[in-house]
């Protein structure tokens, strides 16, 4: 078999030591397994959205397969890239066996930019802060790693990959521990900390030992004494729409607003919740959530049902009757009701804000993976980010203290 740098990395016995700044439990031993596969993958390229739809049921029986979360679905991916993606350059890379299975996947786009005034082709992950969290998907990530670094070395055109939101047990960490093998230039940044509350069998357990159970009761009855509460959950199709169209607008009657983050203020922000929405109520995924109050929606949590977890992508309430904290107030009958349906868990996703600490202290850490090709241009790249930079922001930190 002809020699490999990236390889021989993986799966022979020498692999240079550099140091690791910092790297989750997902650096894990290389050395050869007895019985692993070594024969080399066929790796192609997809560039068009044809070609992505084509894939549709070879990529969600390798999600099963490999790692069964709804962001990593074909169907999430489309919605997406309809919706976040359009126009651009895809570089959706695919490996397939001798037997011409498909076994790993690497969803990525090609995107010009620039880093610290340079100007920089990148390669980055179908991602962003509405795509919760990437991995590569693969049976055998450190062949699939092996393979498709190989296939990138031979590629010019690219000189940064970017792979963001990876969780810090994912199996893209394979695609680092490659990248440190063969020498080339590598970094890690720690990105979300999403918060995630493990779901007992009882209501009467979750509810045992809580701190906030006392002042959400207090704050339940000072909302009752305004009028008739009702909690209501949608999961299928019919009045989705005008659901939609009333939580969108009570998140733009907020703060969000004002920073122009809520969803109805950006077409593609809207189209894709809209998408997203049709499709899990045809799956059964959908868990639409209301507070109301006299009937009125004062509370709402966009999210999905699946694989045993309820994923909380995005909440909204009244901050008129903040003094009773409506959204609070909705995720405790949320969680009851999911530990009534058997749900195991409840995934609060995104950043480490105070008010998700309220119900849970458990987070996982998320990370964005950064490789860069080994020429002169990618050293100056990765120096500037993972040294220069950090060692400027620090010197600064302490001159502004002394100050």
């Amino acid at each position: 078999m002809e020699e490999n740098p990236i390889t021989d990395a993986l799966f022979g016995e020498r692999v240079p030591s550099r140091p690791c700044d910092g790297g989750p439990r997902a650096w894990r031993q290389a050395q050869r397994r007895t019985g692993e596969r070594t024969e080399p993958l066929r790796v192609d390229v997809v560039r068009d959205l044809a070609g992505f739809n084509a894939l549709e049921e070879e990529w969600n029986a390798l999600v099963l397969r490999v790692d069964d979360q709804v962001f990593y679905r074909h169907e999430f991916v489309r919605c997406w890239l309809e919706h976040f993606g359009k126009g651009a350059p895809l570089r959706i890379l695919t490996a397939r066996d001798a037997a011409g299975s498909l076994v790993a996947v690497l969803g990525l786009k090609e995107e010009q930019g620039h880093q610290y005034g340079v100007p920089v082709r990148q390669l980055l992950s179908l991602t962003n802060k509405h795509s919760c969290r990437f991995d590569l998907l693969a049976e055998e990530p450190k062949r699939a790693a092996a393979a498709f670094l190989s296939h990138l070395m031979g590629d010019p055109s690219w000189d940064v990959l970017r792979l963001s939101d990876v969780p810090e047990d994912g199996a893209a960490w394979a695609l680092m521990h490659a990248a440190r093998g063969a020498g080339m230039p590598w970094g890690a940044w720690p990105s979300a900390r999403s918060p995630y509350l493990t779901l007992p069998s009882t209501v009467t357990a979750w509810t045992k030992g809580r701190s906030n159970a006392k002042p959400l009761r207090r704050r339940r009855r000072r909302l009752e004494e305004k009028g008739r509460v009702e909690v209501e959950r949608v999961s299928g199709s019919e009045g989705l729409e005008a659901r939609l169209e009333e939580a969108f607008a009570l998140e733009q009657s907020g703060w969000k607003a004002q920073q122009g983050t809520a969803i109805a203020q950006a077409e593609h922000r809207r189209g894709f919740y809209t998408s997203l929405a049709r499709m899990a109520a045809r799956r059964g995924w959908l868990g639409l959530y209301f507070l109301r109050l006299d009937s009125r929606a004062i509370a709402f949590q966009y999210g999905l049902e699946y694989g045993s977890r309820y994923l909380a992508m995005k909440p909204g309430y009244d901050e008129v009757l903040g003094e009773v904290s409506p959204g609070h107030l909705l995720t405790e009958n949320l969680v009851q009701d999911c530990i009534g349906r058997g749900l195991k868990e409840l995934d609060l996703l995104g950043d480490d804000a105070p008010y998700k600490r309220e119900w849970t202290q458990a987070v996982r850490q998320h990370h964005w993976l950064f490789i860069y090709r080994d020429t002169l241009v990618g050293q100056t790249l990765q120096r500037s980010k993972f040294r220069w930079a950090p060692v400027a922001k620090r010197m600064v930190g302490r001159w502004v203290r002394r100050r």
